[in-house]
């Protein structure tokens, strides 16, 4: 089954380096040099801060074992990350649109970097405050740069149409190549050269101190609302106002949690779900392989957003039904094809009939980034573009949150189930959204916003 693995990871990279290569005038988008200088300087940085990232990401769980924690104490630490991305990150991110998404920006640095120091402390109460901290930089990651980096594009008067090209490059670069290369250089560092598991944080904390150094010497300043005259309630009134008057801003929300929710759920299911009888996998060479795919499909996205048809909102469908049944597969085999019932072999061939389907959707994923990331650059108003993709990810987080406390309550094909369920919905909602994409909003969002700040508050 060995030549299983390298077969699909082959595959894959031929059809990856087949798209690139055959990208015709089409499928490319003719920019200007001030653009294309703009466009790497934010890669370079964006590529540093997912390194930073991902290459903690394999070794979390495994510090923890190494320090003697059971699986219970172990999942309470992951619980506070995401509790604390719901909470504390979400104020913190919010506050980006009145303080500057640069500082935010290099505030994740600070704040990731700091997390990654604690992790040379066996003490249970300082490994929970590195995973506050992470959970705070995690929500910054994932909407302060994506905010300064449309806020800058569209001060600097560059096309509307080139931002999908710095997305798409960016999931390509971010979540793919630099992920298989974080993933082979932590492996490097602890296994070939011996440095032990916190290795990898220490050198995810090198990648950022750079890429804040890049931040600080070619980063400006831009803002969402800076009126001191509005505090951070307001700013949450002001986004709830926004969400609830502008169906579209809705339904993204929705789709966005939805998604992923069931993406992070696959994180924690994939491997039980490949080896449910301690079968003998390659963690780090599938989830290599997962990557590939998930580039293939941000390779993909750049070339669907490079044609003015089929749009964003239409091609979504489609991709959220396609991963809808790609998780369905787990279900399918175990019906259709039992594993084996001996312990400790490798992989058996319902393992490999879900890979196939897990490589499908890591590629819905590659696509569903620079998608996701073009609709909110058009639906989510400037004002308060930090706060609101902070408010998306609180069902995201309560969600992920629950999945972790009582992961081991359901079968994994009630999880996988529950996760094919929710992408249909998505699918269903992006329809919606598709059918109201063009309708113009009654009234804007910030003079509801007005209105609602001058009614006097009964209390």
């Amino acid at each position: 089954m060995e030549a299983f693995y390298y077969l699909v990871f082959g595959a894959l990279s031929a059809v990856v380096l087949g798209i690139e290569l055959s990208k015709t005038t089409k499928d490319r988008i003719n920019t200007s040099p001030a653009f294309n200088s703009f466009k790497n300087n934010y890669l370079v940085v964006y590529s540093l801060m997912m390194a930073g990232d991902w290459l903690q990401g394999p070794y979390v769980y495994f510090l923890y074992t190494t320090y003697g924690f059971g699986k219970g104490d172990i999942g309470r630490l992951f619980i506070a990350g995401f509790g604390s991305s719901m909470l504390f990150g979400t104020i913190v991110g919010s506050l980006a649109d009145k303080q500057g998404r640069r500082r935010a920006c290099v505030t994740y640095c600070i704040t990731y970097i700091l997390s990654c120091i604690t992790k040379h402390s066996p003490q249970y109460r300082i490994l929970m405050i590195g995973r506050i901290l992470g959970g705070i930089a995690t929500s910054l990651l994932f909407s302060s740069f994506e905010s300064w980096l449309v806020a800058e594009h569209n001060k600097r008067g560059f096309e509307q149409q080139w931002l999908s090209l710095t997305f798409s490059k960016a999931i390509f670069l971010g979540n793919g190549l630099v992920a298989i290369l974080s993933g082979l250089f932590g492996n490097l560092l602890v296994d070939t050269f011996q440095l032990g598991p916190v290795a990898p944080f220490d050198a995810a904390a090198c990648f950022l101190a750079i890429g804040m150094a890049i931040i600080m010497s070619s980063w400006s300043e831009n803002y969402g609302d800076p009126s001191e005259n509005k505090d951070l309630l307001a700013q949450f009134r002001g986004a709830a106002v926004a969400i609830a008057s502008d169906e579209k801003i809705a339904l993204l929300g929705a789709i966005q949690s939805l998604f992923e929710g069931s993406m992070y759920t696959f994180v924690f299911l994939w491997t039980p779900a490949l080896s449910p009888n301690d079968e003998e996998i390659p963690h780090g060479f599938i989830f290599a392989t997962f990557m590939l795919a998930s580039m293939l499909g941000s390779s993909l996205a750049s070339r669907l957003m490079a044609r003015s048809s089929p749009r964003v909102e239409s091609y979504m469908q489609i991709v959220f039904v396609v991963s809808s049944a790609s998780l369905l597969l787990p279900i399918v085999s175990s019906f259709l094809v039992p594993p084996p019932k001996e312990k400790g072999e490798g992989i058996s061939f319902s393992g490999c009939l879900q890979i196939l389907g897990f490589c499908t959707f890591e590629a819905c994923v590659g696509i569903f980034w620079p998608s996701i990331m073009k609709m909110r650059s058009q639906y989510i108003p400037e004002e308060a573009r930090s706060t609101i993709m902070n408010f998306f990810r609180i069902p995201l987080n309560i969600f992920v949150c629950i999945v972790l406390y009582n992961v081991n309550a359901f079968p994994i094909t009630i999880m996988f189930g529950m996760c094919s369920i929710f992408l249909f919905m998505a699918s269903i909602l992006q329809r919606r959204l598709m059918m109201i994409a063009d309708k113009p909003k009654t009234e804007e969002w910030s003079m509801k916003e007005r209105d609602t700040e001058a009614e006097p508050l009964n209390i």
